[in-house]
């Protein structure tokens, strides 16, 4: 021990020693080339993910634009009958959907939900709606809404 240093406290003594050397700042960038492949991996996952959000977004425009024109439709069945026509053909090629009609429309209507509510419930009356007027009744809306959130789209390359 040198001679300075006797007789002095402990306090005295700490007093002496030479503060700890603070680190130097952690780089953010990854230090191995693992972690810049990983990085780009999830960024290519991610943009692949926000495309695909924003193609089904955009492909179910017609479902929120029959939805809120459901919303603002007459009370009668006629005009039902036109939403679910005009709906289905915006989902499903005209080839497929303009030439039904009478029962052929209502079992067309019950596959693309996978339901029986035209065949068999209230939706029969869309068989026959454009044709006569007829009140519309809370079921065949809710029928109604329920098919044009739940059908199926028939696949195409948009």
């Amino acid at each position: 021990m040198h001679e300075e240093w006797k007789g002095l406290s402990l306090a005295e003594l700490i007093d002496l020693l030479e503060p700890v050397p603070e680190p130097g700042p952690i780089s953010m960038t990854p230090q191995t080339m693992g972690w810049v492949w990983l990085g780009l991996v999830l960024l290519v996952l991610g943009a692949a993910l926000v495309g695909m959000f924003f193609r089904r977004w955009r492909r179910d425009a017609y479902r929120r634009a029959a939805l809120a024109e459901l919303g603002n439709i007459a009370q009668d069945a006629s005009s039902l009958a036109h939403l679910v026509r005009r709906t289905a053909l915006a989902a499903y090629p005209r080839s497929a959907v303009a030439s039904l009609f009478g029962d052929r429309w209502l079992t067309f209507l019950d596959e693309a939900y996978g339901g029986s509510g035209f065949s068999n419930g209230p939706g029969k009356v869309l068989a026959t709606a454009p044709y006569q007027e007829e009140p519309v009744g809370e079921p065949l809306r809710l029928l109604v809404k329920e098919w044009i959130k739940r059908h199926r789209r028939e696949r195409s390359d948009d």
